[in-house]
């Protein structure tokens, strides 16, 4: 038989590795759930809940092509070594995968465990990331032609393999906390399914302009990225839905075709950029635990401040925008990109914590967490890529732009719903109307200037900084059509232009 392992593409459809497995003999679909995995810290209860939804609807599909999906309890090698002793594995079958360091270690461990076994390891790609590209160039127009391939159809008519399935452990078990978030999206295909065609045709039209504030973007925005992280969507898929849409928007007199085409234009550039931070962890899996670039070094490293920290996660440092945005996040498990990057950097620069203990409970924070974008992201909101320019957010400023009623700030923030609109965004001006509200935990203007002075210090005609930094752009810098791989190689700044939101 063939062994396909399911793992972060929860999903028959668009799924190359079934599909071409089917058609080499009998399939036994797997999913390993290995406990190991769950206690890293970067995982977390809501992770756990969503999974179990997609698992449940992708058992049911299988199940009407003949076959349930097996699911085993344990260390990859171990289940498999298990499984070799009742049944001829022909082959193993999985989609590549781009996560935390923890699977890229197992996927080497199992990987041996072919090699030993002279058991062959098919691994297709399932999106635009390339397995051992030599560098970026051309990377783009490949995207493109891997979106545009046909979808891979799901195979039917299963033999039916007598295998048994283990059940789910509770999340207790595998040390997992109910944290008490109340508004979780739910997991599985079928949702994935309604959000994006609500999306394309109802919810997405003000994209563009509405996925940077708060007040709107929990509606305007797809929300199909916990569907990607957890693959019960393709990206292939996703963008094919959009382009069709796009062509449909085309046979439509201009006057009703409202503002539907440059929101698709968006979220369509928006997919390529989900590969383009996936493909950095890719080339270099060091970056989820390590500075981009090694000027900085020890940066922060001595300086972190524990109670900053938790009045940061708990969302009282006294800035509203901030804290309702961490209390949002922690009741809804997602947030759009401009206010991630808000909170990303006023935790480092203005409370100058070390970005890895923050990315640490953001990860878990987010339903949607992605290692590949989450990480590079985190290091970019941090200034330690060496080649992005500083974005020190004012969060006092994000608030007046993204929320000048104080609408989302009285939504998250109880203490403050009585606050007036003109000192919403600085209640400490109206003490007496801040119900134990506290004040602010740093001054922002000489914490943004602090961690300013520093981080352009170290960049200032610095020779060796200069050079390492062209390095990093070589290897993972955008390469935009028209651009020469010399030009790229002088500097650019359009790594980070894009607002990356699905």
């Amino acid at each position: 038989m063939n062994v396909v392992w399911f793992k972060r593409d929860l999903r028959i459809e668009d799924h190359a590795a079934f599909t071409e497995a089917a058609s080499h003999g009998a399939v036994l679909p797997l999913y390993i759930l290995e406990p190991e995995l769950w206690q890293q810290p970067d995982m977390s209860y809501r992770h756990y809940a969503f999974l179990q939804a997609c698992l449940r609807e992708l058992d049911q599909a299988l199940q009407l092509g003949g076959q349930r999906l097996i699911i085993k309890v344990g260390h990859a090698v171990d289940v498999l070594d298990d499984l070799k002793k009742r049944h001829a594995i022909q082959a193993l079958w999985s989609h590549q995968e781009t996560w935390n360091g923890w699977t890229y270690e197992r996927d080497k461990a199992v990987k041996r465990w072919c090699q030993q076994h002279n058991i062959p390891w098919h691994e297709p790609a399932q999106n635009g990331v390339i397995r051992r590209l030599a560098n970026r160039d051309g990377w783009a127009a490949r995207w493109y032609l891997q979106m545009s391939k046909p979808t891979v159809q799901p195979a039917s008519g299963l033999t039916k393999i007598d295998e048994k399935s283990d059940a789910l452990p509770p999340h207790t078990t595998l040390g997992l906390q109910d944290d008490g978030s109340v508004a979780l999206q739910p997991g599985g295909r079928s949702q994935g399914l309604t959000l994006l065609r609500s999306f394309l045709t109802e919810r997405g039209e003000g994209y563009t302009k509405e996925m940077s504030s708060p007040v709107t973007a929990f509606d305007s925005c797809s929300r199909l990225s916990c569907h990607l992280a957890f693959g019960t969507l393709s990206i292939r898929e996703v963008f094919q839905a959009c382009q069709t849409r796009s062509q449909e928007l085309k046979q439509l007199p201009r006057g009703e075709k409202g503002k539907w085409p440059g929101a698709l234009r968006s979220f369509s550039g928006r997919l390529r950029w989900h590969c383009h931070f996936m493909q950095k962890l890719e080339d270099e899996p060091r970056i989820e635990f390590e500075n981009m670039h090694a000027a900085y070094d020890g940066l922060r490293a001595n300086d972190f401040n524990e109670d900053y920290f938790t009045a940061w996660k708990d969302g009282m440092t006294g800035y509203p925008m901030v804290d309702a945005c961490m209390r949002a996040l922690k009741a809804t498990g997602w947030l759009n990109f401009r206010m991630r990057a808000m909170v990303m950097s006023f935790a480092s620069y203005h409370l100058w914590l070390h970005w890895r203990k923050p990315a640490l409970y953001l990860a878990r924070q987010f339903t949607d967490y992605e290692p590949g974008i989450h990480y590079s992201q985190v290091q970019m909101q941090s200034g330690t890529t060496g080649i992005n320019a500083l974005r020190i957010y004012n969060p006092t400023k994000q608030g007046f732009d993204q929320d000048p009623e104080g609408v989302f700030i009285r939504q998250w923030i109880p203490e403050l719903r009585s606050m007036d609109t003109s000192v919403i965004h600085t209640p400490w001006q109206a003490a007496s109307q801040m119900n134990g509200y506290p004040m602010p935990v740093v001054d922002e203007k000489l914490a943004r200037k602090a961690a300013a002075d520093k981080l352009y210090g170290l960049r200032k005609n610095n020779v060796a900084h200069k050079a390492a930094a062209r390095k990093i752009v070589t290897k993972h810098g955008s390469r935009k059509p028209g651009r020469s791989r010399t030009a790229v190689k002088k500097g650019s700044r359009n790594d980070a232009q894009g607002e990356l939101q699905l």
